[in-house]
């Protein structure tokens, strides 16, 4: 039998040894992970800070009757 001559104590990857230690954990996120979510605070924010300027939608009626039609004929 032939003994293998590789250490499996030895890492092979570059990454391998920049491990963190197992105490503490690293947590890396893209940068869009951290954005969308302020984005989107912000803009929640904004629109609970200024409700008087808010307007009714007003669509067709014939939309609203399509639509009504569209569920009716689906959920037969």
């Amino acid at each position: 039998m032939v003994a293998s001559r590789r250490s499996p104590a030895v890492p092979r990857h570059p990454a391998a040894l920049h491990r963190p230690a197992a105490d503490r954990a690293e947590i890396r996120l893209p940068w869009w992970a951290v954005a969308l979510p302020v984005v989107a605070f912000g803009a929640l924010l904004i629109m609970i800070m200024s409700p008087g300027q808010a307007q009714a939608a007003t669509a067709d009626p014939a939309l609203g009757q399509l639509i009504e039609r569209t569920l009716q004929l689906l959920s037969h």
